[in-house]
C-alpha cells in the first residue's frame, strides 16, 4: 500500500497524484493503481511521470469510475500499487525528440530528465504543465487544437519517442516512414490492460511478427513493427 503525498488537479480532468516511497521504475514503464475493493474489478495502469527517493508522481485523466476515484483520493489516503510493468524506452543518443499527445505527455517528464532533448506537446483544448516541462530542455513546443505530430522535423533527429492517442501514434508511424533519414523511432501505446502481466491478452498488439502483449513486450515499440487496421 502506498500513502498519497499529494493528488492536484492540473487541468479540467487531469490530476497529479504523489505517493510517497521509494519506488522502482523506469522510462516508459507504468504501474497498475487501485483505490478500491472490489469495484471496479480492474486496476488501472498509469504512466510513472516523476520519481525520487521519497516519491512517485503519476498524471492521470479521469475517464471513468476507477480514475474518477482515483481523484478523490486526499493527503493522507492509501491505495495500492503495483508494478513497474512493461517494457519501456531505450536510453537514446544524439538528437532526441519527445512527442507527447494528451495525457501522453504523461511518461516524458521522466524521460526528460535522464536524456537531452527538444519536447513537443500537443493538447486538444488546453496546455497544461508547460512550465514544468520547459526547465527540462531549451526546446519545448506547444501546440493547442493541431497535429503535434506536423511540428515535427522528422530528419533533424536520431531518436524519437512518443506517446498519444492511438491516431496520433499511426501518424508518427505514416512520417516516419515517409522520412528518409529513418531515424530510431518508439511509440507507447496506451491500450486498455487489465492485469498488466500478460497473462489475461486484453492488451494485445498486431505486430509483423505476430501479436504481442502491450504490458510485457511494451508498452513501447518500434514504430516499423506495428500493424495498425484502423
Amino acid at each position: 500500500m502506498g500513502k498519497v503525498v499529494s493528488n492536484v488537479k492540473v487541468a479540467e480532468q487531469v490530476y497529479l497524484l504523489r505517493v510517497e516511497g521509494n519506488y522502482e521504475g523506469s522510462m516508459g514503464q507504468f504501474y497498475m493503481l487501485r483505490a478500491w475493493g472490489h469495484y471496479p474489478l480492474l486496476s488501472r495502469p498509469i504512466s510513472i511521470f516523476n520519481k525520487d527517493d521519497e516519491s512517485i508522481e503519476f498524471l492521470y485523466q479521469v475517464v471513468g469510475e476507477g480514475t474518477a476515484l482515483l481523484a478523490s483520493l486526499r493527503s493522507g489516503d492509501t491505495l495500492q500499487l503495483e508494478g513497474p510493468f512493461g517494457n519501456g524506452f531505450p536510453v537514446a543518443e544524439g538528437r532526441v525528440a519527445l512527442i507527447g499527445g494528451g495525457i501522453g505527455i504523461a511518461p516524458f517528464y521522466y524521460c526528460a530528465q535522464q536524456i537531452n532533448s527538444d519536447i513537443y506537446l500537443g493538447f486538444s483544448t488546453e496546455a497544461y504543465l508547460q512550465d514544468a516541462f520547459s526547465k527540462l530542455t531549451s526546446s519545448l513546443h506547444i501546440n493547442v487544437g493541431g497535429i503535434v505530430v506536423d511540428d515535427v522535423d522528422f530528419e533533424q533527429y536520431d531518436t524519437i519517442m512518443a506517446c498519444g492517442p492511438h491516431a496520433m501514434m499511426r501518424a508518427v508511424q505514416t512520417k516516419y516512414f515517409q522520412s528518409s533519414r529513418r531515424a530510431k523511432v518508439y511509440i507507447s501505446l496506451e491500450n486498455r490492460m487489465a492485469c498488466g502481466i500478460g497473462a489475461c491478452l486484453v492488451c494485445t498488439v498486431s505486430c509483423l511478427d505476430g501479436r504481442k502483449k502491450a504490458c510485457t513486450e511494451g508498452p513501447v515499440f518500434e514504430a516499423q513493427e506495428v500493424t495498425f487496421h484502423d
